[in-house]
């Protein structure tokens, strides 16, 4: 197996995160509130009733509240990932040449879920905080990223910024397990025998894809739990 590239994986996984991010961040905002929603008096009925909402509270902007978090730590969290799941790739080969089994994947994605705990939580805190306060009918108590960090340690100290981080390890560890164990087989299983490298930019996209579906199959349960702990200071308000 080739050498793993630090320095191509930082930017290669910082670049991937940052479209991550961009693309993905408006439906981690209207889950999050989903998730976080009061259930005696729930601000919204669905997906559809949450997005209208708020865009027409707050603008397209309030579908990005909180990005900037995620987007600062999403490139050292990709290279750690990938840097992860190729470590925990090499645990497992007797030879640098030797293919993994499925269930060999699965543990090297593991390994990769605990190294980006230590980034993933914090910035998740800060995010889940910044996306739920807006749509609360309370006081606007963050006014950014770095005020909820001020606030958080003087109140709490590092364990407050950090609170959550053992439900963000139940989320990660076991679907960045499945993501990559699936997109591993998804590859292979659309590319033609002993071609899996050059596998086209569409396909590439699918298998990803079909993957990522796969990983919050497994991720979603946790990340409620997640997302309603990272909250829970919030909850005097609504």
């Amino acid at each position: 197996m080739p050498a793993v590239s630090p320095a191509k994986d930082f930017l290669a996984g910082g670049f991937g995160g940052m479209c991550l991010v961009a693309s993905g961040h408006p439906l981690d905002t209207i889950k999050v509130r989903l998730q976080t929603q009061s259930k005696t008096q729930p601000l919204y009925n669905g997906t559809w009733d949450c997005a209208v909402k708020t865009v027409r509270a707050e603008g397209f902007t309030g579908l990005y509240k909180g990005m900037a978090a995620p987007l600062m730590g999403v490139t050292p969290m990709f290279a750690v990932c990938f840097l992860g799941f190729g470590i925990g790739k090499r645990l497992q080969q007797k030879s640098p040449d030797e293919k993994l089994m499925a269930v060999q994947l699965f543990n090297a994605g593991m390994l990769s879920g605990v190294f980006t705990t230590a980034i993933m939580a914090p910035g998740e805190r800060i995010k889940c905080l910044l996306q739920v306060q807006q749509a609360s009918s309370g006081p606007q108590v963050y006014k950014g990223p770095i005020d909820v960090v001020k606030q958080l340690y003087r109140a709490g100290g590092i364990a407050s910024i950090y609170k959550g981080t053992c439900a963000t390890l139940l989320r990660d560890v076991p679907a960045s397990g499945m993501y990559f164990m699936s997109y591993e087989w998804i590859k292979a299983s659309m590319a033609p025998p002993g071609q899996e490298a050059q596998l086209s930019p569409l396909r590439t996209v699918v298998a990803g894809g079909l993957a990522g579906m796969l990983n919050w199959c497994v991720a979603i349960a946790p990340d409620v739990l997640k997302s309603r702990l990272q909250t829970g200071m919030l909850d005097w308000e609504r």
